[in-house]
């Protein structure tokens, strides 16, 4: 399937793996359990990550999604026993790391509610950028996202939602920020002509 001027595809195999894509990084996190039966993915979540606090290009957030944090340094003391993962993770660079299987249920979302219906992570996909809620995403960040929203759209038909962390956990919180470009993601699916609402 051709996306437009979107294409670089990501190709993923029937139990929900990149696959055969050198842009697409495995590491598998322990952290998922199976989804509920009978429930269909219709959600995308995203997600800002850095560890520490405004710091990229580290090892920190894959080593956090693969129970590998050293929490004995007092800056990650916090994190002590957390256990979470995303199903994807997209670096500063735009390189893209997948931590859970799409078929499987990552632990991204915590207690969270859309459009009437909670326990998110029963029926999204979870994507985390690394960065803040005080600056600026990379343009490499931003086309291998909407390659991903449109590769994932095309794996899972049903996708018909985009929702920011703080659109499903208002209060509890901010993610991806107000600097997220909303307008340039809907431009992109747009352009491709696939029906997804975004709920920024």
């Amino acid at each position: 399937m051709s996306f437009g001027k979107y294409s670089k595809r990501f190709d993923f195999s029937d139990n929900g793996w990149c696959e055969g894509d050198s842009n697409c990084r495995i590491l598998k996190s322990p952290n998922f359990d199976p989804r509920p039966k009978n429930t269909p993915i219709d959600l995308l979540v995203l997600h800002s990550i850095s560890l520490p606090e405004g710091v990229f290009g580290g090892n920190e957030i894959e080593n956090l999604f693969l129970n590998q944090l050293d929490t004995s340094k007092k800056i990650f003391k916090p994190l002590l026993n957390l256990k979470v993962s995303s199903h994807f993770f997209i670096r500063r660079t735009g390189s893209l790391v997948q931590f859970v299987s799409m078929q499987d249920r990552a632990w991204h979302a915590g207690e969270s509610s859309f459009l009437g219906r909670v326990r998110c992570n029963d029926f999204s996909i979870g994507i985390e950028l690394e960065g803040t809620d005080f600056e600026k995403f990379n343009d490499a960040q931003y086309d291998t996202l909407e390659n991903l929203i449109l590769s994932i759209k095309n794996f899972v038909p049903g996708v018909s939602f985009i929702a920011s962390h703080s659109f499903i956990a208002p209060g509890r919180k901010t993610d991806p920020g107000p600097y997220f470009d909303w307008k340039r993601v809907r431009e992109a699916i747009e352009t491709a002509k696939k029906n997804i609402f975004l709920f920024p």
